[in-house]
């Protein structure tokens, strides 16, 4: 019998045009390594290339929604200037045609355009423009405080705020346990305690819920929806 929890099996989408970022908390180490590698996974598995996943860390959950913002602007920042310099290098070539290939003293080609790659330079084939997603993920562990309610709430309405704000998708990767065993378990690793005590890695879910999310918002842009 299929488990009646869960998102049931996963939309196939191609993510191969995608730009994903993964922010997430360094807090409770062991259990956040796992939850990226699963979201790394099933983003790989849907086409994403792995030049295209940008992962960012900070502190704790509760920088997460500032964090997720400031990224976000960034590869909007990255974008702009990527489409400037496409648009230099276009400029610097229709020059170069007008003069018919001038050597003058005062080159404009070769002043506007970037100079030859170094040799032992790699090329950069990672897609420059802004996300298409981010996935937010962190681990937050009950203690003998109220530090718990108060974390879990704030970041949880931050989160939505960005999203709504910025008009892109978060995933939300927040773990709220009570206890070591249920983040173990939920993050597949051996240990895990509870009702999924046999380990279902969430950083899956959340990978594949970024490229579903992702290849559905261009196509919202686009004014499409569903199949139309």
């Amino acid at each position: 019998m299929a488990a009646v929890k869960g998102p049931g099996a996963a939309q196939k989408h191609d993510g191969s045009g995608l730009r994903i970022a993964i922010v997430h908390a360094r807090w409770n180490e062991t259990i956040i390594e796992a939850l990226i590698g699963g979201a790394k996974n099933a983003m790989l598995a849907s086409g994403v290339k792995e030049e295209n996943i940008v992962v960012e860390s900070v502190p704790g959950s509760y920088e997460l929604p500032l964090a997720v913002q400031r990224v976000y602007a960034a590869s909007q920042i990255q974008s702009t200037a990527s489409t400037v310099a496409g648009g230099m290098g276009n400029l610097a070539s229709g020059i170069g045609d007008l003069l018919g290939g001038s050597n003058s003293t005062t080159d404009l080609q070769g002043s506007l355009q970037p100079g030859p790659p170094e040799a032992d330079k790699k090329e950069d084939k990672s897609l420059k423009h802004a996300f298409d997603a981010v996935i937010a993920i962190g681990v937050l562990i009950k203690g003998e405080t109220m530090h718990f309610e108060y974390i879990a709430d704030a970041v949880s309405h931050g989160l939505m705020k960005v999203q709504l704000d910025s008009q892109i998708p978060v995933i939300f990767g927040l773990l709220t346990v009570l206890n070591l065993g249920q983040g173990l378990a939920r993050a597949g690793l051996d240990g895990g305690s509870g009702k999924e005590a046999t380990g279902h890695n969430h950083g899956e879910d959340w990978g594949n819920a970024a490229v579903e999310l992702g290849v559905k918002k261009k196509g919202w842009s686009q004014g499409k929806i569903a199949a139309s």
